[in-house]
């Protein structure tokens, strides 16, 4: 533990210096808001390497995460906010707050009591069971976090079938909107359609993001055979017809 509080002391040390007079003019240069995209950005990248179980590259994009967290804690002590002492101190005692089965004399852990003591920390004596909207996450990540909380209180369906069911009655109802063609009843619909195949995501234990962004990455490798294909028969993509399109989209598919 000695030599991780040493090289934690380090890296707090080396944030200082880039940030100081005789650091890095970009690094003084950046602020929370400049910073933002930054963070995303290392958190898919850390999900990729977990993704591809590259042990080397976990650690490696943990670290980018962790440099984030103390440049944003560097910025916030300059202005005198707060510190990453501070930061630590607040994480150590929430850890310890959020689970009483393990600190305390809870007889065990149980969902809704974790939501409880979120709600508690708020300052809300009556927080819906929805609680708090991150309206930064990604949609489909809030999406399933709201159903998981619903859920938490027995507002679910029993099994899948019935979160089956509700994607065929919101795929009608999208269908009849269009033939309408009124576009805000079109959005309305697709966004119930979308809500409602989370909820299947939900139950078969997927994450709707990374199931998505894999989909994402699939159709991008296979449109890449594609386009490789019809390269070496000497082929424009513009000029082919849906038909030739589909027949080599079969084929990079057959070659995966």
């Amino acid at each position: 533990m000695a030599a991780t509080g040493e090289a934690f002391e380090r890296l707090v040390q080396i944030m200082e210096t880039l940030r100081s007079e005789k650091g890095c003019e970009w690094d003084r240069s950046q602020t929370h808001e400049s910073l933002k995209p930054y963070l995303i950005e290392e958190a898919y990248e850390l999900l990729d390497a977990i993704d591809e179980k590259n042990d080397e590259k976990i650690a490696e994009e943990l670290g980018d995460v962790l440099l984030q967290v103390v440049f944003h804690s560097q910025i916030a002590k300059e202005r005198g906010a707060f510190d990453i002492l501070k930061v630590l101190q607040i994480l150590n005692e929430k850890l310890i707050r959020r689970h009483p089965h393990v600190f305390g004399d809870s007889p065990g852990y149980s969902y809704e009591q974790w939501e409880r003591i979120k709600a508690q920390e708020k300052g809300s004596k009556k927080s819906s069971a929805i609680g708090g909207l991150n309206k930064a996450l990604p949609a489909l990540s809030l999406a399933r976090r709201i159903q998981e909380n619903a859920a938490a209180v027995g507002f679910d369906w029993p099994d899948v079938s019935g979160a089956l069911e509700k994607v065929k009655e919101e795929i009608k109802e999208l269908e009849e909107a269009m033939k309408d063609g009124n576009s805000k009843s079109v959005e309305e619909e697709l966004g119930d359609l979308l809500f409602a195949v989370v909820n299947v995501a939900r139950f078969s234990n997927v994450d709707p993001e990374v199931a998505l962004r894999r989909s994402i990455e699939k159709f991008v490798s296979r449109f890449a055979m594609v386009e490789h294909f019809a390269k070496e028969r000497g082929l424009e993509l513009r000029r082919m017809t849906l038909e030739q399109l589909d027949a080599l989209w079969e084929e990079a598919k057959g070659g995966e």
